[in-house]
């Protein structure tokens, strides 16, 4: 716990302090004030606007009320007259902009944690599990938001419940902070590419696991995964044994490439080219398109004679106009590349139906494809 920074406040004229947890990197608070059920969601909102984070003493059951309650006045249409955005990317920042200052506003509420992640609250659920697999062992007390907290719960009931994969007939249990299969049609996808080979696969950036398994279960008798994020491996081990596949995949630590060569290489790399705002935002945002210039750069090196790399990329950046399809092309034939094939699938999540989404018309249009690419 030494690690954490400390955060301090005043209550009943003591000067206190305790650890501050933040799995979203989220420094702690400079000004931190006393709340209870005496608070109304007017000044909290007004109070957490100005910066101070308000460190809840009452019941849990009205803390989430509270946090309710100041979303709603977060998400409130602003009654100015200003112009919509001007083209897809302006749009796309202005949203995460708007979604960054909401984050910040909501994360001002905040609970005590004894050790142990004992939440000692009046009504406070038992969130030790949750808390246990996002932060590891609490030998002693810290802070952390509410909000953040919910994430964690959100996230234990995934991994307990597990997400189901038609391509595996089985379910996949995503970790806190690791990508979760939830948009299926990249995984079809892969299921459904006409193999190279079924000697040998590497996956590159294997996150839960899920595209390990499906190369597995399609015949491949080995596949090498790596990752960098020690938790996307424990992740992907315990999926990897729990569909009793640990025979045929292979989990190591590494940035991109394994050493060697295979005759199939896969890599499903974060798609949209954006600064993260938070370390769990790797797996969907790539700043500069490191990963993808990454893969693209290194894959011939890493291709058996007659192999083919495999990139799964939606076009999500391209109608957001944040990276051009003459882009990607350009990067694959820097590369030493040629496509020679490319299986496509349209988005299903809800999203892609939501016309009240400011980013509704690039999700509409989107499309996911399996590039198939071989040396030139």
């Amino acid at each position: 716990m030494s690690a954490y920074p400390v955060i301090h406040w005043t209550e009943a004229g003591q000067e206190r302090s305790a650890r501050w947890r933040s799995e979203a990197a989220v420094p702690p608070p400079k000004r931190v004030a006393i709340a209870d059920d005496r608070t109304n969601a007017d000044t909290a909102y007004r109070m957490a606007c100005e910066g101070t984070a308000l460190l809840w003493r009452g019941d849990f059951q009205n803390a989430r009320q509270l946090l309710q309650a100041l979303a709603r006045r977060t998400d409130r249409k602003p009654k100015t007259g200003k112009a919509a955005p001007a083209t897809p990317a302006e749009a796309f920042h202005l949203h995460r902009k708007a979604q960054a200052q909401r984050a910040r506003i909501l994360g001002m509420l905040l609970l005590p944690f004894d050790a142990g992640h004992v939440v000692p609250l009046r009504r406070a659920p038992d969130v030790r599990d949750a808390c246990d697999e996002a932060y590891g062992p609490a030998p002693e007390p810290y802070v952390a938001s509410l909000r953040e907290l919910q994430g964690l719960v959100g996230a234990h009931e995934w991994r307990k419940k597990g997400v189901d994969i038609p391509a595996l007939g089985a379910k996949i249990h995503p970790w806190y902070g690791v990508f979760s299969p939830v948009r299926g049609e990249y995984v079809d996808l892969v299921a459904q590419a006409p193999l190279p080979s079924t000697a040998l696969a590497f996956d590159i950036g294997v996150g839960t696991g899920v595209l390990s398994a499906v190369l597995a279960k399609r015949g491949i008798r080995r596949v090498v995964a790596t990752d960098q994020d020690p938790r996307a491996l424990a992740c992907a081990r315990e999926n990897i044994d729990r569909l009793g596949l640990s025979p045929q995949v292979e989990l190591i630590t590494a940035d991109l490439f394994p050493e060697g060569r295979a005759p199939l290489v896969v890599c499903n790399p974060p798609w949209v080219p954006a600064r993260p705002s938070s370390p769990i935002e790797y797996a969907v945002y790539d700043p500069d398109s490191r990963m993808l210039r990454g893969f693209l750069d290194g894959l011939a090196a890493h291709l058996a004679h007659g192999g083919e790399g495999w990139l799964i990329l939606s076009d999500f950046a391209e109608h957001l106009g944040l990276r051009t399809r003459d882009e990607l092309q350009a990067w694959i034939d820097k590369a030493g590349l040629k496509v020679i094939g490319k299986l496509d699938a349209r988005p299903r999540h809800p999203k892609a139906a939501d016309v009240t989404d400011p980013l509704h018309a690039a999700r509409a249009a989107e499309v996911t494809s399996l590039w198939r690419l071989a040396a030139a």
